[in-house]
């Protein structure tokens, strides 16, 4: 897979391109990302990318040409077609079906707003599938874009250390992930549960489940719909 990142602070990205899961896909070639500003496409000596709105109010808002050069500029550099996202907290919710829908594709362009948001005739002229990652407002789309990168690695073959890993992370099969101990056995009067240390696959797994089930219907109950109770 690769990822075009469009953003203001393509800096913010540094170190977290080359740190954990992210970093070491990358040193193994399961993902590239590149990151590119809008102000190398701005069009004047003060590398302006914002003007304030027409009609009036607060703040500024993401100008066209930068965003549209600098999209036409990640796009010329390869072949084939990107799947385009807008961060925007007006998007669809980034849930682990849609993480999942988009690990399956070989090139992103995603496009971090700031400010005030973009132009709206960003939103309707690039034909971008526009995402959230929550009902809440951040200064910019930079840290949602590392939340959705994070998320989609992880989902690559060879990411992670382990092949069921993700499988049994929380929200893979609608259900949070069920409760996990280590060493040591005790700790301060708590006990790791003995069905774990009895060697008998089946119903550690049957225990996991019902744990699962039961965590999701106390904390997410909105989860439940259509998730039974049997293994």
């Amino acid at each position: 897979m690769h990822v075009d990142v469009l953003t203001l602070f393509p800096e913010l990205f540094a170190t977290y391109l080359e740190t954990s899961i992210v970093g070491r896909a990358r040193e193994a070639d399961i993902v590239t990302v590149d990151c590119v500003s809008y102000r190398d496409f701005a069009q004047d000596k003060h590398r302006s990318v914002d003007d304030r709105p027409f009609g009036g109010g607060p703040g500024m808002v993401l100008m066209c040409h930068p965003v549209f050069d600098a999209l036409h500029h990640v796009e010329s550099r390869r072949e084939g077609e990107p799947t385009r996202i807008l961060l925007t907290p007006q998007g669809q919710r980034l849930t682990q079906a849609v993480v999942t829908e988009l690990s399956a594709r070989p090139w992103l362009v995603v496009l971090c707003g700031h400010y005030e948001g973009f132009d709206e005739r960003i939103r309707t002229g690039i034909d971008a599938r526009e995402i959230s990652i929550g009902d809440y407002v951040l200064s910019g789309g930079e840290p949602a874009a590392m939340v959705m990168i994070d998320a989609l690695v992880r989902l690559l073959p060879g990411a992670l250390g382990h092949e069921r890993s993700a499988a049994e992370d929380s929200f893979t099969d609608g259900l949070l992930e069920y409760p996990q101990y280590t060493r040591p056995r005790a700790y301060r009067g708590m006990e790791v549960p003995d069905v774990l240390l009895s060697g008998d696959h089946g119903k550690i797994e049957a225990w996991r489940r019902e744990q699962a089930i039961a965590r999701t219907k106390h904390r997410r109950p909105d989860l439940l719909n259509g998730v039974g109770s049997s293994t």
